[in-house]
């Protein structure tokens, strides 16, 4: 947990990514059809600090994902700014370069995300070259070294992405990572191809070299039982809004949101047996057609006519940060959490 009051290393100001999913431009012009933009992302502000780890998370298809290609440039936004340190990174100069190369990136799949013609010393080294860090020999040492952080062999070098199994691959992804010598890592569910217990062991090696190397992480995740051993503070999206963030030990402990509570109430728990819980019926609605007002509104046991016709704006609550008009008129009774711990 960094201390209280540490500086935003990542900031978000109303970011928004739209797509364009229309049909192609001849059967639009023969059927009289407009274009369709998805609206992936709306409208999201946070900051991350500087040595912390904030997580994400949200059902598969929330924008999650999609956020985190727009802070790594995968992605242009389609409105709203990204700062690293204060700089913008659209600004096509020399400061957002210098930004941009202290971020990396962790992707979901081991399998996809390493080149199977490449030598594991070129996948890991390929950051070293194209960033100018080292060549020839020295670079061939900090392969090694890096190997050997991240709990590999040096040998291993010589060996192709198939030769190894699904953790320690990630171990190689972890150490490509590294290589470019980053301040902010982005984490796209990095975990959630694994095992259980080869999960743990990932988990506890990021931890590691978080402390090790005073890293700052957005972890990426829809898996909250994960979130809860890792995050220092939460964002819930839905349906690519931010609808709450707060610290991890208080969304756990007392999760506002109706969404943030129906995802804690859907983590296995023995405590919770034969507890009452509120169900949250219905399924996400499509996101080309969202609903008006509070995007969770035709799903939540709370909502009124207000809901259905207004969006709500996140506003604090206690230690938190919550985007619903129930919480904000007091309409929700309190909820029994989960401790973070």
């Amino acid at each position: 947990m960094p201390p209280e009051g540490a500086p935003a290393l990542l900031r978000l100001v109303g970011l928004g990514r739209d797509f364009d999913v229309s049909r192609p431009w001849l059967n639009r012009a023969l059927e009289r059809a407009p274009r369709q933009l998805l609206r992936a992302v709306d409208e999201v502000t946070l900051e991350v600090r500087r040595g912390e780890t904030f997580a994400l998370v949200g059902e598969s298809g929330c924008g999650k994902s999609t956020v985190a290609r727009l802070i790594v440039g995968l992605h242009p936004p389609s409105r709203g700014r990204i700062e690293f340190e204060g700089v913008d990174l659209a600004a096509a100069d020399a400061a957002a370069r210098r930004a941009r190369r202290r971020m990396q990136m962790i992707f979901q799949d081991p399998y996809a995300s390493l080149n199977p013609r490449w030598r594991v010393r070129d996948v890991v080294a390929e950051p070293i070259r194209v960033l100018g860090l080292a060549s020839g020999a020295e670079a061939r040492r900090r392969v090694a070294a890096l190997l050997r952080q991240v709990g590999l062999a040096p040998e291993d070098a010589d060996k192709y992405p198939h030769e190894f199994s699904g953790g320690q691959r990630q171990r190689i992804s972890i150490a490509r990572a590294l290589s470019g010598k980053p301040d902010f890592l982005v984490c796209d569910e990095p975990t959630s191809a694994l095992d259980v217990s080869v999960q743990a062991q990932i988990l506890n090696l990021m931890t590691a070299l978080q402390r090790e190397l005073g890293l700052t992480y957005l972890f990426i995740s829809h898996n909250l039982a994960v979130v809860s051993h890792v995050a220092d503070r939460v964002g819930v999206m839905y349906l690519g809004h931010l609808v709450e963030v707060a610290d991890a030990e208080e969304l756990f402990a007392r999760p506002r949101h109706p969404y943030t509570r129906m995802l804690l109430d859907a983590i296995p728990d023995l405590e919770m047996s034969g507890k009452p819980r509120t169900p949250v019926a219905g399924e996400v609605p499509n996101p080309l057609a969202p609903p008006a007002g509070c995007a969770f509104h035709p799903r939540c046991p709370h909502a009124d006519a207000r809901c259905a016709r207004e969006p709500p704006r996140p506003l604090p609550d206690g230690a938190s940060l919550v985007a619903c008009h129930a919480v904000q008129e007091g309409r929700l009774g309190a909820a029994r959490g989960r401790s973070a711990a």
